[in-house]
């Protein structure tokens, strides 16, 4: 880290507990998490809860493990990967997370389309606008883009402003349609649904699908905590937020999802997503207009961490210039489910890339801080040719053992009693971090 940089992140270190605790709160008091939880739905309620309580917490541990090294060595999680992989090293894990965020932007851009599409619908006749049909998606994409640009021109204070606010207005959603869902479909009839066999999730994908979702903002957590004011704002206030956020969220998606199908006695998982199923249950257009406002609160962390990722790989780039660019791109691959089979199917895959790439990844920083170099990293030598530079500037051992990784996840998808049971990615983390340490001891005595 240069000095001017060392300086700029000094200023901006006033990020307490509460403020951190918001911050991971809202970033999964969102869309996206709403409607994962209705892809979960495919379980039965019971098989739901089961995926939300166990996977959420293990991926949150992962966030504050990496937010701590963010905090005591002031660095983004990409600058992290400098002495994991290696001074250019790094580019890979960036180029990665400039890829995801900018997914996750468009997945919930995409979301915020449809209710667009419902709003049109209701303006202008059915005739003239299909609700969730390609022209009023279209039109709501263009729309949600230029928002996202708005939101991001109006520099960091504001988007956290922004945050803040979306985060008042999603609560208040929320809680008014959980009553007005249990008001009209009772729980106990939620609970003994059952889902229709060829709707069956089986559970260990179920466990993938999750841990892939909870796992992305792991990548972006030393973006944030390197801001914090002390310690517990670091660790604590990011698995306390982060877990929060998806539990409820997460929950209510599922229960939404269900209530629908129990009323209309019909289950369609790709009618899941919060503007359908708010308008399925005769929310109104308020609802749809709150559902667009808080994709522009929850891209506000995603095109953060997509802007920060490109400053690591372009340094040149001011932060404001890239935020613009992956602004840009996500609006156009906000079209990508149009033409690609379905919103549902395009998702499930994009997260299981997540999964089967992320997991490693992170696994092998963790074992490398906290286990490999003793919780001591030289940041001094982050953009020197020296301790971290490796062979041309990339640790080829942690780039081996993360593509042995893939490979072991892609083996595991293959096996029916993984798919059904535990599920890739745990199992991944655990492979990699065990042979990363190995490797890594070995080479040391080698030296």
């Amino acid at each position: 880290m240069d000095n001017k940089e060392r300086v700029s992140v000094e200023k901006t270190t006033n990020m307490g507990f509460w403020d951190q605790l918001a911050t991971w709160i809202g970033a999964n008091a969102n869309n996206g998490t709403w409607y994962v939880g209705g892809v979960l739905a495919a379980l039965g309620l019971v098989g739901a809860l089961m995926v939300i309580f166990i996977s959420g917490p293990i991926a949150y541990l992962f966030l504050a493990l990496v937010g701590y090294i963010g905090f005591i060595t002031k660095s983004s999680t990409m600058r992290l990967m400098r002495p994991v992989f290696g001074v250019k090293g790094s580019l890979g894990p960036s180029f990665i997370n400039v890829i995801q965020f900018m997914g996750w932007a468009a997945v919930n851009t995409y979301i915020a389309a449809i209710s667009v599409s419902y709003l049109l619908s209701a303006i202008f006749g059915k005739q003239q606008f299909k609700p969730a049909g390609m022209k009023g998606i279209i039109i709501g994409v263009i729309v949600m883009g230029l928002l996202h640009v708005m939101s991001i021109s109006l520099g960091q204070r504001s988007i956290r402003l922004i945050e803040r606010i979306g985060i008042v207005l999603v609560i208040l959603l929320v809680i008014w349609e959980t009553s007005i869902v249990l008001r009209e479909v009772p729980l106990t009839a939620i609970a003994k649904w059952q889902v229709p066999d060829h709707h069956i999730l089986p559970f260990g994908k179920a466990l993938d699908i999750f841990a892939a979702f909870n796992l992305a903002w792991v990548t972006a957590g030393a973006d944030f905590t390197r801001f914090a004011s002390k310690k517990s704002a670091a660790t604590w206030a990011p698995f306390l937020g982060a877990t929060i956020g998806v539990y409820w969220f997460a929950i209510v998606g599922t229960l939404t999802t269900i209530a629908a199908a129990v009323s209309e006695s019909a289950f369609d998982p790709n009618a899941s997503d919060p503007s359908t199923i708010a308008a399925r249950l005769g929310l109104g257009i308020l609802a749809l207009v709150v559902i667009m406002l808080t994709s522009t609160t929850a891209n506000a962390v995603n095109l953060m961490a997509a802007g920060s990722a490109l400053n690591n790989m372009l340094p040149r780039f001011k932060l404001t210039t890239s935020l613009w660019l992956v602004t840009l791109v996500a609006t156009l691959m906000s079209f990508i489910p149009l033409f690609a089979g379905g919103f549902i199917d395009t998702f499930i895959k994009f997260l299981d890339l997540i999964g089967m790439i992320l997991g490693p990844e992170i696994a092998i920083l963790v074992v490398d801080f906290y286990f490999v170099r003793r919780r001591q990293y030289d940041v001094t030598a982050f953009d020197k040719r020296t301790i971290y530079w490796y062979t041309n500037g990339v640790n080829l051992s942690a780039y081996g053992v993360w593509v042995i990784s893939i490979l072991f996840y892609i083996g595991l998808q293959n096996v029916p009693f993984i798919v059904g049971t535990v599920g890739s990615n745990w199992l991944t983390m655990i492979f990699a971090g065990i042979i990363y340490y190995l490797l890594s001891k070995k080479m040391t005595k080698m030296l």
